[in-house]
């Protein structure tokens, strides 16, 4: 695992050099749309960089893959009408995983983080790459634990990957999603008030 510390405002951190990090780009720029793509991306960046402040060992190529694919269960190629997206999405990333030469453990671990995701807490002890890709969506989405991050890193963070109108795509998937699936995660964060968090979210007001 690598081992990610930094000082103060954090640098936006850098990609692994992996063929399976290339891969999942590339299959995420394929299929997600610029707003979904860029959530992806920033998911990953929030991740890092909170793992670096508070000195958290994680596997890096593990976390980056799993936040460029965690929301591809939303897209229409990919979604399902028995389970919930991020369930669906961690069968999607074990595919992946298996094409990827990834072994079955290996495969396992990317869907577990990927379906954790939407948990309200995971324990950075047993999960540290499932406990900081959720805490990294919380920021992304709603803008939970936001003042992790000094307002010019954030600033930082939105100039390099724009939102794109994330939010009412966002609120629009999870809407959908819960039609149709009303025992699924996206149904109980609807029920639980999601529209308004996503609404109040600082990261879609100027920062400054």
């Amino acid at each position: 695992m690598t081992v990610h510390s930094a000082r103060g405002t954090p640098a936006v951190p850098g990609v692994p050099n992996t063929a399976a990090c290339a891969a999942a780009l590339e299959v995420a720029t394929a299929y997600c749309s610029p707003a979904l793509l860029n959530h992806s991306a920033r998911s990953f960046v929030w991740a890092s960089a909170y793992a670096g402040q508070r000195g958290i060992e994680y596997d890096a190529e593990l976390l980056y893959v799993a936040a460029l694919l965690h929301d591809i269960g939303l897209v229409a190629e990919f979604d399902s009408h028995t389970v919930a997206f991020d369930v669906a999405g961690g069968h999607v990333a074990w595919v992946f995983a298996a094409g990827a030469g990834w072994p079955t453990q290996r495969r396992q671990r990317l869907s577990e983080v990927i379906v954790r995701h939407v948990w309200d807490t995971v324990d950075v002890r047993e999960d540290p790459e499932g406990h900081l890709l959720e805490r990294a969506t919380g920021v992304d989405i709603t803008g939970r634990n936001l003042d992790d991050f000094t307002p010019e890193f954030q600033a930082e963070v939105l100039a390099r990957y724009p939102r794109a109108g994330l939010s009412e795509e966002f609120l629009a998937c999870f809407h959908d999603q819960a039609a149709r699936k009303p025992d699924s995660s996206p149904a109980v964060s609807v029920r639980g008030g999601l529209a308004e968090r996503i609404r109040e979210n600082p990261l879609d007001r100027p920062i400054g």
